[in-house]
C-alpha cells in the first residue's frame, strides 16, 4: 500500500472523528483530532494526487479553523467522505 493512500485514509478517519466529536459534544477529543487532521494534510504528497484534490487539501485547514463548531463538523464530514472516495477510486 502506498504512503499517499495511507495518509489520505488516515486524514479521512481523523476528519470523521472530528465530525462525530463535535456532534457528541466531546470538545477535548475533537481538538486533538483537529490537530492530527491538519498535520495529515501536510503528509500527503501533493505532486502525486490529482489537481482538484490538491485544491480540496488546501481548503481543509482554513475550513477547520472557523469559529462555528457546527459548521466545522459538517465540513469535516464532507471532507472525510471526499478523502475516502478519492483514496478508494484513484489510489
Amino acid at each position: 500500500m502506498n504512503r499517499n493512500k495511507i495518509a489520505i485514509e488516515s486524514l479521512s478517519m481523523d476528519l470523521l472523528r472530528v465530525a462525530l466529536g463535535y456532534h457528541r459534544g466531546s470538545n477535548k477529543m475533537t481538538k486533538n483530532f483537529l490537530r492530527e487532521a491538519k498535520k495529515r494534510v501536510n503528509e500527503v504528497e501533493k505532486s502525486k494526487v490529482k489537481p482538484y484534490f490538491v485544491k480540496i487539501l488546501k481548503r481543509i485547514p482554513t475550513d477547520l479553523s472557523k469559529k462555528d463548531t457546527g459548521r466545522i463538523a459538517e465540513d469535516a464530514l464532507m471532507y472525510s467522505n471526499l478523502c475516502r472516495n478519492y483514496a478508494k477510486k484513484f489510489l
